[in-house]
């Protein structure tokens, strides 16, 4: 009997809960007394009514029953404690999350208990109290449906007049701390995802709607703070700094994601708020404006970069179609009427502008800024046009592909970029397109064979002709409409002549800027890849949408390329020209075959790779040498690649190179025993040839050896070779050198001292695993080391110097033999089977002197 008094109450028992539920309404008043009882009573409940939710449906009728809901409300009203309140909040939270039927979430939802811990007025100067209050929004979102959301909304005639969870989420909308941002930002998704039509309206009016017009000026503000990094950066490469910019750089695409998220769940008029924000709040007074004159808060790179990501990541055809039509105008249309004025004061910012005699250039605060060129005479924007009666011809457009004929290399690839990014735009129509000079050559064919089959008023020979006619096409209907719009909706004016040309002139002025950037030497070979890349959407078929002009430039830069070429043969790593050409060889097929530019988006902000080690080391060194070799081939082989897609074949996987030759029978190899697989150290050779020499590789160590060059195919070495006593002319090969690079030179003064420098065997920038990236730190600047032999008399030197110059000559010419069917591509050039000597300093290199005598 006693054993049945004192038996404990079963933890998950309906017991339990009658128990704890009688104990909380017996508490009046909340103080440090009791508070920790409270505490654990409210946790305890919420444990068993989510308990007794998966188990037993009396549980939770019991709840209901003795109105347990508001008894957590009554104890929020008597408690002043934030111990409570937190307790409180994540103790509904976890009802709510975890509660399966729907019954239980209909009455947690059916009275205004829930709309009032909403609302309750708590301090949230408590970082950790807002963060719980943010938890408890998020888990009621994410129950909201077509029948619960009508539960926490307050209608009149049929108009949602009231809805407090989500007017009271917006609020942190902006907060700094990031997490409450994302909460915030998953509970808006929640709430418009639901599609309750009532919601959908009340979200979209006034003031609600601000949230959008906020969001986007918080955007903004993200956008001014990642160009003032990216301008730090550019004049000072530092990995913190780049680290950081990837961090802004994160944060904004994440803000555009969501704003991608909000307009797929496809409310019109979100939809339409989120597009004239953009435009009006960032993309008209900040972007589009700073794409050519001087920016003063946002510079053209990161402009760039912004209308990529928008372009790619906001899926709005509205939008993406303005964009694009904006383009034809100049920067000055996007400046209001109330700050222009001519040749006078803008008061806004404070910039004084004045006209000056030459007309490529304004004066801004008495300082000269110089306007982009204009393009080419296919263009129909001439230098005596840029100003007139004070106002800019040159469109933003035509600052584009200003950009890639005369830009930096940054400039280069961010001009590429937007240009990549509104060719793959699948929300801009093809006529604006067309209109940008940009649609590519199939899609203008399929368009004149669907105007054909209907019947339009078009010319046979139009279907397949190559672009030159200047017949104005039927796309201006589209761009005259967005640009009428652009004027009544957002009164930007566009005056532009180019306006009313045929897409063919524009279509030359993109193959223009093409050509002229295939012919610049100042920019890195990755970025003219990009320029590959677009060159081949526009022009899939061959050559027929050139001029021989155009024809003309590209072949000669070929054939610079491939001169260039074959001087690396003789420079100063031919025995690695061969794999690296074909390594870079499939590198760029793929990259010109690919569905999309290989660079990410944010490669547009960060400096582009320079030379690992230009820096620290002089220009003769052969690790610049090396990167050099390396830009010349990926130049050669995205021009190479080039003239076989504009003969209209398929590129092989391979470059066509001769395979190895055999070695010669009288060849140094031969006789000294090796074979293709090359010498190995501790190997024993036949010393024919080799001269008896001195050197100290240590001071005060001198030592004796034999040295011999050999090359074998396109390999070669000089070798040490330690003299066997007992085994006349045979030696131990004791050191191998490359010999590539040796540069062998007889000293003025002492004329039995044979200099060498002594190159690395490899490049470390060739492992991938060794590649230096943004903010990585750099790895040890290599040197490079010198030789310097000592012969018995000077007949022994000239002899060694000569027997190192022909092996040179001989592994030089290997290689020319082995690229001779690649470069001697449809009859480019002939190249010789063998070349005289280069000037001195053609494959000389400055040397850090390591080991001398």
């Amino acid at each position: 009997m006693w054993s049945s008094f004192w038996r404990s109450r079963d933890r998950f028992s309906l017991d339990e809960l009658r128990y704890l539920t009688d104990q909380l309404q017996k508490v009046q008043i909340v103080n440090n007394v009791n508070k920790n009882f409270v505490i654990e009573t409210l946790r305890s409940i919420s444990e068993l009514i989510t308990y007794g939710d998966q188990h037993d449906s009396n549980y939770f009728d019991f709840f209901m029953e003795r109105q347990v809901m508001g008894e957590f409300v009554r104890i929020l009203k008597v408690s002043r404690i934030v111990s409570i309140s937190l307790q409180l909040l994540q103790t509904t939270s976890i009802m709510i999350q975890n509660l399966k039927s729907e019954r239980a979430i209909h009455y947690m939802f059916s009275n205004e208990h829930i709309n009032f811990l909403i609302t309750y007025t708590f301090d949230f100067r408590n970082e950790e109290l807002l963060s719980y209050y943010i938890s408890f929004l998020r888990a009621i979102s994410g129950k909201l449906d077509k029948n619960t959301i009508s539960l926490l909304v307050k209608t009149q005639n049929e108009e949602v007049v009231s809805f407090p969870l989500y007017v009271e989420a917006i609020r942190f909308a902006s907060h700094e701390e990031s997490m409450i941002r994302t909460a915030v930002r998953a509970l808006t998704l929640n709430v418009y995802h639901v599609g309750d039509e009532s919601v959908n309206r009340f979200v979209a009016k006034a003031p609600h709607a601000d949230y959008f017009s906020n969001l986007l000026t918080f955007f903004q503000k993200q956008c001014l703070y990642l160009n003032g990094m990216v301008s730090e950066t550019l004049k000072n490469l530092d990995s913190d700094t780049t680290t950081a910019i990837l961090n802004v750089v994160d944060e904004i695409e994440d803000n555009l994601y969501y704003i991608s998220d909000v307009i797929s769940a496809g409310i019109p008029e979100v939809g339409r708020l989120i597009t004239v924000n953009i435009l009006q709040l960032l993309i008209f007074p900040f972007l589009l404006p700073s794409l050519q004159l001087d920016a003063v808060d946002i510079g053209a790179i990161t402009s760039l970069y912004l209308l990529c990501c928008i372009l790619r990541i906001v899926k709005i055809k509205d939008l993406a179609n303005t964009i694009a039509a904006s383009l034809f105008c100049p920067p000055e249309a996007f400046v209001p009427d109330s700050e222009t004025k001519l040749n006078g004061h803008a008061p806004d910012h404070g910039h004084e502008i004045q006209q000056t005699e030459n007309k490529n250039v304004i004066e801004v605060d008495g300082c000269s800024k110089k306007i982009l060129p204009s393009l080419s005479s296919s263009s129909l924007v001439h230098p005596e046009d840029i100003i007139s009666k004070g106002v800019s011809r040159l469109t933003l457009r035509d600052a584009l592909l200003s950009y890639i004929t005369a830009g930096d290399d940054l400039q280069v690839l961010s001009s590429l970029s937007i240009l990549a990014t509104l060719l793959q735009t699948k929300e801009l129509d093809e006529t604006m397109l067309d209109a940008l000079g940009i649609l590519p050559q199939r899609k203008q064919h399929k368009k004149l064979l669907q105007q054909a089959l209907v019947g339009e008023d078009l010319r046979e020979d139009q279907l397949f002709s190559s672009g030159r006619s200047f017949i104005r096409d039927g796309f201006s209907c589209e761009l005259d409409g967005y640009l009428q719009n652009l004027k009544e909706q957002y009164g930007v004016a566009c005056s532009s002549l180019e306006v009313g040309t045929s897409p063919s002139v524009h279509r030359f002025q993109v193959l223009d800027a093409l050509v002229s950037l295939f012919c610049r030497s100042n920019i890195s070979p990755e970025t003219l890849w990009d320029g590959g890349w677009l060159l081949r959407q526009l022009l899939p078929y061959s050559e027929s949408g050139f001029n021989n002009q155009h024809l003309e430039l590209l072949r000669d830069s070929y054939k610079n390329s491939t001169y260039a070429l074959l001087e690396e043969a003789r420079g100063t790593w031919p025995d690695l020209l061969v794999t690296v050409l074909r390594d870079e060889w499939k590198r760029c097929k793929r990259a010109m075959e690919a569905p999309s530019p290989r660079k990410e988006l944010k490669c547009m902000l960060l400096p582009l790779d320079k030379p690992s080690f230009d820096d620290v080391l002089p220009n003769k060194s052969s690790f610049v040498a090396g990167e050099r070799m390396c830009k010349v081939v990926k130049v050669f082989v995205l021009l190479h690649q080039l003239q076989i897609f504009f003969l209209g074949r398929a590129l092989p996987e391979q470059p066509p190179t001769c395979p190895p030759s055999d070695i010669p029978e009288n060849s140094r190899a031969r006789n000294a025993a090796l074979d293709v697989s090359g010498p190995k150290l501790g190997s024993e050779l036949r010393l024919v040839d080799a001269v008896p020499c001195r050197i100290a590789f240590e001071r005060g160590k001198e030592r004796h050896f034999c040295v011999l060059a050999i090359s074998v195919g396109a390999s070669g070495w000089i070798l040490l070779a330690e003299e066997l006593p007992l085994k006349k002319h045979y030696g131990i090969i004791r050191v191998v050198a490359p010999l590539a690079s040796s540069d062998p030179t007889i000293d003025q003064k002492y004329s039995r001292w044979l200099h060498l420098r002594i190159r690395p065997s490899t490049l470390p920038f060739l492992d991938p695993a060794k590649l230096i990236t943004h903010g990585k730190a750099k790895t040890k600047a290599p040197v490079d080391g010198r030789w310097t032999l000592s012969f018995m008399d000077d007949e022994s030197c000239k002899s060694a110097l000569s027997m190192i110059l022909e092996e040179i000559d001989l592994q030089s010419n290997e290689v020319k033999k082995r690229l001779k069917p690649l470069l001697n591509h449809e009859g480019a050039i002939d190249v010789p089977d063998a070349s005289p000597h280069p000037p001195d300093d053609a494959s000389s290199s400055t040397a850090t002197p390591s080991n001398s005598l």
